[in-house]
């Protein structure tokens, strides 16, 4: 008793208010298990391996929930612990159904790779035989990326009462970029804002797709690719139900996928904001530089693929078009197998997935309104090396950076560019170790750990948009399953986590 005590003054973080709204949070996850169930049932296919999964996330929140006690207590310090536990379960729930369908392709640890790719957006897959599955198991999948886009905690604190004290927090851990702007008078509120136009834009992307189907347009979309897809375009997921990705669609499809990939990659709360005041739009620098980043790559890429004679006209347009969005948005579609284009488009691609979307979006990456205040932040340097008196603050839509906020972003940016290098490094060494892919070459490392940490999805090499991260070392795939969930938090909370002083007062 006196030992338990002397623990409880020496940790400030409520491990156990923490691990309470933990429990409440994967119970409530239970019920999106009705969706898959619902659908295996109208297909005749098993629907007990939903039904399990339901019961494992209900059982395991409520007895977590039971034997904890303080949800209502949590603060700053105990969102980020919320977080990183939220999001590592949560994968483990939506991994069960995998493990039960007995799928040959999908071992526990593959099915936790496949599970944790899903949650985290990132799209990168150790299935080898993807039209194999069953629908039902397909569309679980592509669901699991819905859940994961906007975020199982933002819904959370959209519809728990209880979860009003320290949402702010919990939004701020969670939500990708440099804070949190509030659309409303209280966070719940903003959260079920960002939801419902989320929801709204998923439903227009399925209808789209679906009218491409119904009209002829492209007569291979139907109603369930039609959902299917729009289930991973609206999160920047990537997961497709074709082993081809959106190459197995037409010209109209591959359009109206990167028009709603381009719109993801964009700050939700800005273009809440930015539907009842248009004029928002065209004064928003972060958006203005998304645009012309993506404008400049796709014309870059369209005038090598049309140099090389690889496609011509509309086709080049488009594809160039389109893989430059899926990229950066962190998508990861492919209209066509970009490992078949010239070296340069490849480096193009891969430094794309480093920059990413918009703060506040699905996407992931570092975020443009990062790069831009550090690109800022260099010229201030190098205008205060000639000018050693003048006092240059860093602006953002013609408002001054607090200074904290330049720090914390450089400090992102540096933490960002070190897991980089370590996951590098971990690759290559547990691939030589294991010798099972002794032939790694440094391109294929180097994109596998980009397009994990930046929840991308495909790389290069085997590693293509056509490939898979099968035949990865259980090591190894263990260090991407840490990239991915590391850079869907983005790094801060797990960093912080590892901390000395984040477990002591």
């Amino acid at each position: 008793m006196i030992a338990a005590e002397r623990l409880r003054s020496a940790v400030s973080v409520d491990v156990g208010g923490a691990l309470n709204l933990v429990g409440a949070v994967i119970k409530y996850l239970s019920l999106a298990f009705l969706f898959p169930t619902a659908l295996a049932l109208g297909y005749g296919e098993p629907a007990w391996l939903f039904l399990a999964g339901g019961a494992a996330a209900a059982a395991g929140g409520w007895g977590l929930e039971r034997l904890t006690e303080g949800k209502e207590r949590i603060g700053p310090r105990e969102a980020f612990l919320v977080v990183a536990l939220v999001w590592a379960l949560a994968a483990l729930v939506v991994a069960v159904p995998y493990v039960l369908a007995d799928e040959p392709q999908l071992g526990p640890l593959d099915a936790y790779f496949e599970a944790m790719s899903g949650m985290t957006t990132t799209g990168a897959s150790v299935l080898t035989d993807i039209e194999g599955l069953d629908r039902s198991l397909a569309m679980w999948r592509q669901f699991s990326q819905w859940l994961g886009g906007m975020g199982i905690i933002v819904l959370a604190v959209a519809i728990l009462p209880r979860l009003r004290i320290g949402g702010r927090q919990l939004l701020e851990s969670e939500l990708p970029g440099p804070d949190v702007e509030k659309l409303s008078a209280t966070i719940r509120q903003t959260a079920r804002q960002l939801w419902i136009l989320y929801i709204g834009l998923t439903a227009a992307a399925a209808l789209v797709l679906a009218l491409l189907g119904w009209t002829g347009a492209d007569p291979r979309m139907n109603l369930y690719e039609a959902v299917a897809h729009a289930f991973s375009t609206l999160p920047t997921g990537g997961f497709s139900t074709r082993a081809r990705s959106i190459e197995a669609f037409g010209p109209a499809t591959q359009w109206a996928i990167a028009f709603f990939m381009v719109v993801a990659g964009v700050n939700f709360a800005f273009m809440y904001r930015a539907l009842r005041r248009p004029g928002k739009l065209v004064r928003d620098e972060e958006l203005r530089v998304y645009l012309i980043v993506l404008t400049l790559a796709a014309a870059v890429l369209v005038a090598a693929l049309a140099g090389r004679g690889i496609y011509e006209g509309e086709g080049a347009v488009r594809h160039a078009v389109f893989q430059v969005v899926s990229i950066m948005t962190t998508t990861g579609f492919a209209s066509a197998d970009f490992n078949q284009w010239p070296i340069f488009a490849g480096m193009l691609l891969v430094a794309l997935m480093f920059i990413g979307g918009s703060a506040g979006s699905t996407a992931g990456g570092i975020k443009v309104v990062r790069v831009l205040i550090v690109g800022r932040l260099l010229k201030r340097e190098l205008d205060q090396t000639v000018h050693r008196e003048a006092v240059i603050p860093v602006r953002f839509n013609q408002v001054a950076v607090d200074e904290r906020t330049v720090r914390n972003v450089l400090a992102f940016v540096l933490l960002y560019v070190v897991v980089f290098v370590l996951g590098v490094l971990g690759l290559v060494v547990s691939e030589a170790v294991n010798t099972v892919r002794a032939d790694l070459t440094w391109p294929e490392a180097v994109s596998a750990a980009a397009a994990t940490l930046g929840n991308v999805g495909p790389g290069l090499g085997f590693l293509g948009p056509m490939g898979s991260y099968d035949s990865f070392a259980a090591s190894s795939k263990a260090i991407m399953i840490a990239l991915m969930w590391m850079g869907r938090l983005e790094l801060i909370p797990v960093a912080v986590l590892l901390t000395r002083s984040y477990w002591r007062s």
